[in-house]
């Protein structure tokens, strides 16, 4: 029995598709202990993961180098006394807690000198492990740099019935069939299909018999309001309303979710639900949803994906030019 100390990802995206690493322990090691670091806001979702004993919060803001916390957290760990400990970021500092937590093999990929932190440094063949997940996966494997992982398990988080049925009751949300929709993206405007597209997808869907739920976060309330303006009780704008865990629930209650490139996407692919993704200055080849229930949207033009913030050209054509009706006609064939 092997117990393993994992520094997550600081992405929400990026914590789903840790799973993957997690489920891959475990079925090379069905009594492993997998205890994960991470962002406050991460707890709930681990929480939801059977493959993790335990959440463990890094009191540190992004950025933050919080070294004093760090060493502290890591001294407190010592008594757990873990065989391994894998760090997913490539950052200097993500590495302390296990150095600090004397954990015998600490594991991770080059990047910003770690030579004392990491007991056993890989380097990154970005041909090789072409996808975020893969890089993740690899960690947990014997080291071979000539193959990528063979298989990747896709990231499935447990849904609590119970806290549906009362988000149902506390936003006194229909009976119809439900479509989630996710405008926000934290990277940037790049990757924000134009809130007047999500618009008129809402406004067909709903005239179809569906429901529509906007999801996000607190910066998202004002963008949401432009998706339902004038939809009338079929459109609920939820985003600042709900925990991003109450998000797992309500996404696995849905139909379908129509979604950015975002950390909402990759959870409603790892609750089951049918997944229309939508790529603009990102590529679905190096970060897709992790379900075979998947329609992928992009224009795949030239000057894309260019992975900016905003677009270096001035147009965004990449999302402008992909036009409602070409999602729509996906999700409402005629």
């Amino acid at each position: 029995m092997a117990k393993y100390l994992i520094v997550g990802p600081s992405w929400v995206g990026d914590m789903v598709m840790a799973q993957s690493l997690f489920i891959t322990l475990k079925q090379r090691d069905k009594e492993a202990i997998i205890d994960v670091i991470g962002p406050n806001w991460s707890s709930p979702i681990l929480a939801r993961m059977p493959e993790v004993r335990r959440a463990i919060t890094l009191p540190t803001g992004h950025g933050e180098w919080g070294i004093s916390t760090r060493h502290k957290l890591g001294h407190s760990l010592r008594d757990e006394q873990y065989d391994h400990a894998i760090v997913m970021p490539r950052s200097w500092k993500s590495a302390l807690v296990p150095f600090f937590a004397k954990a015998k093999h600490r594991v991770g990929f080059l990047g910003e000198q770690r030579y004392l932190l990491l007991n056993e440094r890989r380097k990154l063949d970005k041909k090789l492990l072409d996808q975020t997940v893969k890089r993740f996966v690899s960690l947990g494997l014997p080291e071979n740099l000539h193959s990528a992982p063979s298989t990747i398990p896709h990231p499935s988080l447990h849904v609590d019935l119970d806290n549906q049925q009362a988000l149902y009751h506390t936003y006194q949300l229909s009976d119809r069939p439900a479509i989630a929709l996710m405008a926000g993206a934290e990277y940037g405007p790049s990757k924000q299909w134009p809130l007047a597209y999500f618009h008129d997808l809402a406004k067909s869907v709903i005239e179809a018999g569906y429901q529509v739920w906007v999801l996000g976060g607190p910066k998202d309330v004002e963008g949401g309001e432009q998706i339902i303006q004038g939809l009338g009780q079929y459109a609920m704008n939820l985003c600042g309303k709900t925990k991003l865990v109450d998000a797992i629930d309500l996404l696995a209650a849905a139909d379908k979710a129509v979604s950015n490139d975002s950390g909402l996407m990759h959870i409603a692919a790892a609750v089951g639900t049918e997944v229309h993704g939508i790529y603009g200055s990102t590529s679905e080849k190096f970060t897709p949803p992790l379900t075979q229930n998947k329609t992928i949207h992009s224009l795949h033009l030239d000057c894309s994906p260019c992975f900016k913030r905003t677009c270096p050209l001035g147009h965004t054509n990449c999302q402008n030019q992909l036009t409602p009706d070409i999602v729509i006609r996906t999700i409402l064939p005629q």
